[in-house]
């Protein structure tokens, strides 16, 4: 039995909004709500074994604090680091978010 692309989607979707820890809720919840949809099939497998992955270590790969191990070094993981960039590059100045 195969998954469609949607319920695919809407599986991942919550699942990036509900890791338990905020700052990896605040990206990758909004990325996948904001990406997801363009996501190949063989993107969401890359992103599905990405979210199988500690909050922790996904987290300190996304802001760089650790480098990124070649398995999780994919264009995946590329698409989130720029978005993250992106939105924080967007935020306003005193922002409290």
């Amino acid at each position: 039995m195969s998954i469609d692309h949607d319920s695919r989607l809407r599986r991942l979707k919550f699942r990036a909004w509900h890791r338990g820890f905020r700052e990896a809720d605040l990206i990758l919840g909004p990325f996948a709500d904001t990406h997801g949809p363009n996501l190949t099939p063989e993107q969401l497998d890359t992103f599905e074994t990405l979210m199988e992955e500690s909050d922790r270590e996904i987290y300190a790969w996304i802001v760089g604090q650790e480098p990124t191990p070649a398995k999780f070094d994919t264009d995946v993981l590329t698409l989130i680091k720029t978005f993250r960039y992106e939105a924080h590059a967007s935020r306003p100045i005193g922002d409290g978010m």
